[in-house]
């Protein structure tokens, strides 16, 4: 699957005229709780010419799209963001944007932009934008699939892994680890909670359906209250980073001299 994944990259990069700077792995493969039938999910960010950079027209307007979106089938689906783009939503602290930096499946990486673009991000790391994306996307997945007496009970993981990165972010306010299994050793000690979140994950990599089943008590229990502490935390966090704009211009135009001059 992998030489695939490189061929379809090279034909988008001959396509559009561009070069991918950075392409990864995202979702559930890169998450660490991958099913047999889980399908790919490639993220890239990939720079054009400069004159395409040189018009009246600011990119992301008009035929100037500043996303390269291939079609998805059953087994692939790849999808880019054009460099300004990206920065703009690293200035912002765009969460899944930080996922990809920490994605341990890379297929490819070019020139020296990701290493200058990872040396920033300390400075422009902003927790609040990362706690509030992931605070909602537990409360949205949890209210949706895990309220009844028989849940969805693959679901689990798209609850546990969101709350599991708020709480690295307030034990350690830097970005969360991809991998789930890294966050589970990091936040959750050893016992019976950990326990059934371990033997859940093993039947998900194993292939079972994990369907409709009855709720793990434990586990939502669990999720209730860390739920309604982060809700409170992230209600009394107030924090400012410095405007990185400047450094981030700096580091497109020398990312566009690398790569076309």
């Amino acid at each position: 699957m992998r030489e695939i994944i490189l061929n379809k990259l090279k034909e988008i990069e001959k396509e559009y005229h561009i070069k991918i700077l950075y392409a990864v792995e995202s979702g559930s493969r890169a998450w660490g709780f991958p099913s047999e039938d889980s399908d790919y999910d490639v993220r890239f960010i990939y720079i054009h010419k400069s004159q395409w950079y040189l018009s009246i027209d600011p990119q992301g307007i008009g035929a100037k799209r500043d996303v390269i979106e291939v079609p998805i089938n059953d087994l692939l689906d790849i999808s880019g963001w054009e460099i300004t783009k990206a920065l703009r939503l690293f200035r912002k602290s765009n969460p899944p944007l930080l996922e990809w930096l920490r994605s341990n499946i890379v297929y490819d990486q070019q020139y020296s932009f990701i290493d200058n673009v990872r040396s920033l991000e300390k400075e422009v790391f902003y927790p609040n934008a990362s706690l509030y994306h992931y605070l909602n996307m537990a409360k949205n997945n949890y209210r949706e699939y895990l309220q009844g007496s028989e849940v969805k009970i693959k679901k689990y993981f798209y609850v546990l892994r969101p709350v599991l990165a708020c709480k690295w972010i307030e034990n350690n306010e830097t970005v969360p680890p991809i991998d789930f299994q890294e966050l589970l050793n990091e936040i959750i000690s050893d016992g019976p909670l950990k326990t059934e979140i371990q033997q859940l994950l093993q039947r998900k990599m194993a292939g079972e359906e994990l369907n409709m089943e009855p709720r793990i008590e434990s586990i939502n229990e669990y999720l209730d209250k860390e739920i309604k502490h982060i809700e409170t935390y992230c209600k009394n966090l107030n924090v400012k980073v410095d405007d990185s704009t400047q450094k981030l211009d700096e580091l497109f135009r020398s990312t566009l001299q690398e790569v076309w001059d």
